[in-house]
Order: C-alpha cells, then sequence, then structure tokens
C-alpha cells in the first residue's frame, strides 16, 4: 500500500490543460480527505452535532439560572440571544469547517496572521476536557451505588455522616408532632457527597489537595477508557456511538418529566420555574445571563462544531441543521426545566419549605438535591440509576466532541506523521489528559474542579470567538466568506446573517466581555473562599489562552518576508492552498489556486476535465462574473 501524502506535501502534478479528460492523473489531492475520513452515515453529523450541544448544562444550569432570571420572562432575552449570536456564530464555524475539510488549527490558512486563535482554542478545549470527564467520573460512581436496593444516600447513621444530618423522614414525622427547625441541619444527600464522595474534611483547601480517592481515580479511569474507545477511529466510531448517546437521554428526560407532573406538589416546582416576572427583563444581568446561557450551551467557540462539520461532505445542508440543532437544544433546555422543577416541587412539599430552598444549580443540584429527592420516590434506585444514566449519556458526547478537536487540531497540523497513528495519538492524549487530572480525585479535588470550571473557558473562550468573527468579517471579508457559503450551498447568506456577523454578534460578545470582567467575583465553594495565588492562577489560564494570539502573529510575520508592514498584510491574505479539499469542489477562483493548475481560465478546465455543468459549478460561473465586475469597477 502507498504511505499516504498529506495534501501539503502534494508532488508537482502535469499542468491541467495537459491533461486529458479521461485521465486520472493529479487526483492526488482526493486521497487526502479520505485519508482523513468522513462521517458513514447520513444522520452521524447531525446527531453529533446535537450530542455535543445538548450536555450537563441543559440539566443543571439553564433551569436554575430561568428561575433566578424572571422565569417564563427569562425565555424572551434568552430567544432574541440565540438569535443574535448564538444562531449566526454557530452558522460561521459549521461553514468554516465544512468549506476547509480542516480542524480548528489548520483552517487559520483562511488567515495564517491569526493561527494563535487556534491554539487558544485548543489549550481552552484541554482543560476543559480535563475536568469534564471528572464530573463523568462522579456520574459513574453514582450510577455505580444506585445498583443497590436501599440508596446509601438514604438515611443518617452511616460512618460519614455528623450529628448534623437530618432525614426527611424524620422531618415529615415531626410534622405531625413538633415543628422541626431544619436550618442548622444536613441532609444525608448533602453529607453523602461532601464526606463520602469527594472526602472533603480530609482536605483543609486547594493548597492540602490529601490523598487520592481511590474509588475516584478508578471511575475516571473507566470513564477516560469509554471515551477512548469510542473516538478509537476517529468519527467513524464516535458517529456510530452518538446514535444512542445523543437519543437515549431523551427517552430519561420524557420518563422523568412524566414521572415528575405526576408527583403531588409537582405544580408548586413548576409554577415557581415559569411564572414570568417582567421586570427581571430591564436589567442588564438577565440579559447578560441569557446570551452567556447560548454561548455556553451551544459550545461555540470550543472547536467542537467546525470539527465535526470537516468531516462533512462539501454541499452537506448546514444551514437546516444550523436550526435543528440549535432550536432542538432550546427546547431540551425547556423541557429539562419542567423535570427538574416538578421533582423539586414534590420535594419541597414533602420537606415543608419553600422551593427556593431546595434548589440548587450545577453539581449541587446533579449530586445533591436530586438523588435526595430520589429518595422520597418509589423504587427509588431505578429512578436514581435512570438519572445518572442520562447525565452519562448527555455528558459522554460533550466529551467525544471535546477529544475529536483536540486530535483532529493536530492530526491536520502533522498528517503524514500522525494521521496514520490516530489511534495511538489519541491514546496518548487520553492518558496525558487523565494523569493531568488526577489532582481531581483527591480529597481537595473539587476545588480544583471550581477552579478550572470558573477560569478555563471564561473571558479567554470570549475573547476567540470575538477575534474569529471579526476575522471572517473584516480580515478575509464578509463578502468572500459569503461567495464560499454560496459555493457550497447554492445561495448567500442573507442580510440577518450578515447583519449579526458584521455587527450584532461581536458587539454582543464585546459587551459580554466587558460586563465578566467588570462583575468579577472571586471563586468560592459553599463557604470556602480561595486563596489569592488561586485567584492569580485561574486568571492565567484565561490570560494564556489570549496571549496565544499575539504569539501566533508573531510567528505568522517572522516566516514572511519584506518590510513589517508588507509582512503584516502578506501573512493576513489566505494561504495558497486555502479553499475546499477535493479538486472537484475547488471551482471558481479556487482551482487557480490547486498544485500545478496553470490555467488562465480555471472553470473551463474544471469543466473539461469533470465534464458538464452541475447547479453548484453554474454558481461558481456567477461567483466569477461578480469578481470580474468588482475588479473592472475598482479599477475605474
Amino acid at each position: 500500500l502507498p504511505s499516504p501524502t498529506p495534501c501539503s506535501l502534494a508532488q508537482p502534478v502535469t499542468p491541467d490543460l495537459l491533461v486529458s479528460p479521461s485521465s486520472q492523473d493529479g487526483d492526488l489531492g482526493s486521497e487526502c480527505p479520505e485519508d482523513r475520513g468522513n462521517w458513514t452515515g447520513r444522520l452521524d453529523f447531525l446527531l453529533s452535532c446535537i450530542g455535543y450541544c445538548v450536555g450537563l448544562g441543559n440539566v443543571w444550569r439553564f433551569p436554575y439560572r430561568a428561575y433566578t432570571n424572571g422565569g417564563g420572562a427569562f425565555l424572551v432575552p434568552y430567544f432574541i440571544m440565540l438569535a443574535i449570536c448564538g444562531i449566526p456564530i454557530f452558522f460561521m464555524e459549521l461553514s468554516l469547517g465544512q468549506f476547509s475539510s480542516l480542524g480548528p488549527l489548520a483552517v487559520w490558512k483562511i488567515s495564517p496572521l491569526f493561527k494563535g486563535v487556534g491554539m487558544g482554542t485548543i489549550l481552552i478545549v484541554s482543560l476543559v476536557a480535563i475536568y469534564y470527564n471528572m464530573i463523568i467520573a462522579y456520574v459513574l460512581f453514582y450510577l455505580f451505588a444506585s445498583l443497590t436496593s436501599d440508596l446509601p444516600w438514604q438515611h443518617c447513621g452511616n460512618w460519614w455522616n455528623t450529628d448534623l444530618c437530618l432525614d426527611h423522614h424524620v422531618i415529615k414525622a415531626g410534622n405531625n408532632t413538633l415543628p422541626v427547625n431544619i436550618s442548622n441541619t444536613v441532609s444525608p444527600s448533602e453529607e453523602y457527597w461532601s464526606r463520602y464522595v469527594l472526602h472533603i474534611q480530609g482536605s483543609s483547601g486547594i493548597g492540602d489537595p490529601g490523598r487520592i480517592r481511590w474509588n475516584l481515580c478508578l471511575c475516571l479511569l473507566l470513564s477516560w477508557t469509554i471515551v477512548y474507545l469510542c473516538i478509537l477511529k476517529g468519527v467513524k466510531s464516535s458517529g456510530k456511538v452518538v446514535y444512542f448517546t445523543a437519543t437515549f437521554p431523551y427517552l430519561i428526560l420524557v420518563m422523568l418529566l412524566i414521572r415528575g407532573v405526576t408527583l403531588e406538589g409537582a405544580w408548586k416546582g413548576i409554577r415557581f420555574y415559569l411564572t414570568p416576572q417582567f421586570d427581571h427583563l430591564l436589567s442588564s444581568k438577565v440579559w447578560i445571563e441569557a446570551a452567556l446561557q447560548i454561548f455556553y450551551s451551544l459550545g461555540v467557540g470550543f472547536g467542537g462544531l467546525l470539527t465535526f462539520a470537516s468531516y462533512n461532505t462539501f454541499h452537506q445542508n448546514i444551514y437546516r441543521d444550523t436550526f435543528i440543532v440549535t432550536l432542538g437544544n432550546a427546547i431540551t433546555s425547556i423541557l429539562a426545566g419542567f423535570a427538574i422543577f416538578s421533582v423539586l416541587g414534590y420535594m419541597s412539599q414533602e420537606l415543608g419549605v419553600p422551593v427556593n430552598q431546595v434548589a440548587k444549580a450545577g453539581p449541587g443540584l446533579a449530586f445533591v438535591v436530586y438523588p435526595q429527592a430520589m429518595t422520597m420516590l418509589p423504587l427509588s434506585p431505578f429512578w436514581s440509576f435512570l438519572f445518572f444514566f442520562m447525565l452519562l449519556t448527555l455528558g459522554l458526547d460533550s466529551q467525544f466532541a471535546f477529544m475529536e478537536t483536540i486530535v483532529t487540531a493536530v492530526t491536520d497540523e502533522f498528517p503524514y506523521y500522525l494521521r496514520p497513528k490516530k489511534a495511538s495519538f489519541s491514546a496518548v492524549i487520553c492518558i496525558a489528559l487523565f494523569l493531568m487530572g488526577l489532582i481531581l480525585t483527591t480529597e481537595g479535588g473539587m476545588y480544583w474542579l471550581v477552579l478550572l470550571d470558573d477560569y478555563s473557558a471564561g473571558f479567554g473562550l470570549m475573547v476567540v470567538v470575538i477575534t474569529t468573527c471579526l476575522v471572517v468579517t473584516r480580515v478575509y471579508g464578509i463578502k468572500r466568506f459569503c461567495r464560499d457559503v454560496q459555493m457550497m450551498l447554492g445561495f448567500k447568506p442573507g442580510p440577518y446573517f450578515r447583519t449579526c456577523w458584521m455587527i450584532l454578534s461581536p458587539a454582543t460578545m464585546m459587551a459580554l466581555l466587558v460586563y465578566n470582567i467588570v462583575k468579577y467575583q472571586p471563586s468560592e465553594y459553599g463557604n470556602y473562599r480561595f486563596p489569592t495565588w488561586a485567584e492569580v492562577l485561574g486568571i492565567l489560564m484565561g490570560v494564556l489562552s489570549c496571549l496565544m494570539i499575539p504569539m501566533g502573529m508573531v510567528v505568522a510575520v517572522l516566516q514572511e518576508e519584506g518590510t513589517l508592514w508588507e509582512r503584516v498584510q502578506q501573512a493576513s491574505r489566505p494561504a495558497m492552498d486555502w479553499g475546499p479539499s477535493l479538486e472537484e469542489n475547488r471551482t471558481g477562483v479556487y482551482v487557480a489556486s490547486l498544485a500545478g493548475s496553470q490555467s488562465p481560465k480555471p472553470l473551463m478546465v474544471h469543466m473539461r476535465k469533470y465534464g458538464g455543468i452541475t447547479s453548484y459549478e453554474n454558481t461558481a460561473i456567477e461567483v466569477d462574473r461578480e469578481m470580474e465586475e468588482e475588479d473592472e469597477e475598482e479599477s475605474m
């Protein structure tokens, strides 16, 4: 078998004008993407995007954000922000990936001066992948703990419980005789989480991690093993796994929803979740919260969307897919809110306390409040197992995307060396990230997880997305980008997309960035305040991903020749081999940039070689004509 040759190292081929139409010479370019791999099924891409976007945040962040920011009224800014910066940025990422068939590093052939943006993305994704898999390890821990007839966090009286522990059965009995003061008590599920699972009492803070919790360490090893086995063959294997991991959570969510709304007191929780408080809409905080929820829920800027789209065929209808995924993601979040708050309403009635006293966000909801609610239901281990299995499947396909992004980005940079060894390279990445994540399995690991969660994908991610948006619209050019989309899809993006890309999306994200910096609050976990050195470390994590951009610029400028301004200009122009990866898709202006193409009229040669004119080639003729007319206008 001939060794796979990367596109960048293609040997000179016979000029196109000298090749007969029937000749198969010069199809070296078409070998590379085959070697890179593609989705094998029609739904692989769509389900992978849904699995990537619909993650743990939909269950544990959205419902809480909605109720704290005006209940049902929160949906107004939520959908407006979805339209302004969610859908347009989502579509831009998919378009860049599909047009170039390149990962988040190599895609910066579009403007090599800004390759540091890709490096920043990889740094952010690597940090997120480390702690995200730890959350999956916690889920696995609870999943195994649910395989019992009596849930271990159901009662007090275990070795990890303290005198403050108070069983809800006692509270219920107390309601009939004397009122029980529960303000200074702790639920069994909270003590199980903090004192047994985390064993946080063994650590005095972030600087004192304590010993490794071996049961957590084994769960982390298992979660990395599952992730590795699923991405072993790249999108060919993960594309099949998502048929299960992207669809099964919906089945469980519906079961939990039906169970939830049939519980006594469920309406209290749902009313609490959805009662609109329109006065909240006058607060800037609510709009910022809505934009943040959209931003993180859709996963823009992490490179996952770009990576998945790069494995598409050139004419895949990503325009339709954008609306399916973004709206599906929003509807899932709202549905999850019903499933969560119906159970919280039942729980508040059982405990005789207001709903806002039991409602929490983040890990507190998944590992304390909801497990406690499960103990109040008949067949509690069954419902607990279902809930944690849903969290497992929700988390895994987001983790697949993070790993696929890292692996694809690096293998696209070194295709000759790494593509044939992709499975081994994936193993090296998984082992490295597992070892880095070992500190999260210690008794003080939760402090490190909170630090990573707060800083790894904060302002650094926003800087990456804002820069991407500005480079594509201002440096590369909005007209040129719209022509590229027209080449792929057969139509140009309308005024809505152009306005959002040029003005609304960058302006909204700038406002987000400024708000995040102005309203900066130090990290905390419960009553624990992080020391100054930990804060500085966290801020450095965010700053480092931003610093990649100027570092990349310096490297790009040094590789050019001429005066400083000439070097900057040359480095900001697209690379010679920028464009569609397959030769038959390089119509219009892109044919001339192929290795060996010396044709003055590239499109005519393309038609001679491939025969006939398809609707897409017709589009390419129009694009060429438009460009000629624009050049004439400029020269006049």
